[in-house]
């Protein structure tokens, strides 16, 4: 029986889609995100939404396009557009989110890497000052973002 505490990430290979997403994520900033229906949405500072599944696949779409696809009421709908054009405008220190949480660093997208360990998944968006590490978890369903400086 494996060990779980001496268990390794191990690097996943991408996908070919999982490849040309990243491509158009590198030198684009991180400005927020948030957790829905199990799937990391990260806002990026080019008005695409980054969508990162629990399995680490993941989808770019234009702000608009997003929102317009997204399965809500209308109320949340409506919040969640508020607040990515807040966000658009004011940035990181954007006041008064509700839903989204602004990154919690400066996040000048550099690399893109995905890991695996057993049910759990690592993205490390690899930063030019700053880094975030998305981690998920295919049992739980949860998603964390955690920063190093």
């Amino acid at each position: 029986m494996k060990n779980q505490a001496t268990t390794q990430w191990l690097a996943e290979e991408t996908s070919t889609h999982q490849d040309h997403v990243i491509a158009h994520v590198i030198g684009t900033s991180v400005l927020g995100y948030f957790v829905l229906d199990e799937s990391l949405h990260i806002f990026l500072d080019i008005g695409f939404i980054w969508t990162i599944y629990l399995d680490g696949q993941m989808v770019l779409l234009p702000q608009t396009a997003f929102i317009q696809e997204l399965e809500v009421d209308g109320e949340t709908r409506t919040q969640l557009g508020h607040e990515i054009e807040l966000l658009g405008r004011a940035g990181r220190g954007a006041k008064g989110l509700e839903r989204l949480t602004p990154a919690p660093v400066d996040c000048l997208i550099k690399e893109v890497s995905v890991f695996s360990k057993d049910e759990q998944r690592r993205l490390i968006l690899t930063g030019e000052l700053s880094s975030l590490f998305v981690e998920t978890s295919l049992v739980s369903g949860e998603i964390e973002v955690k920063s190093e400086v």
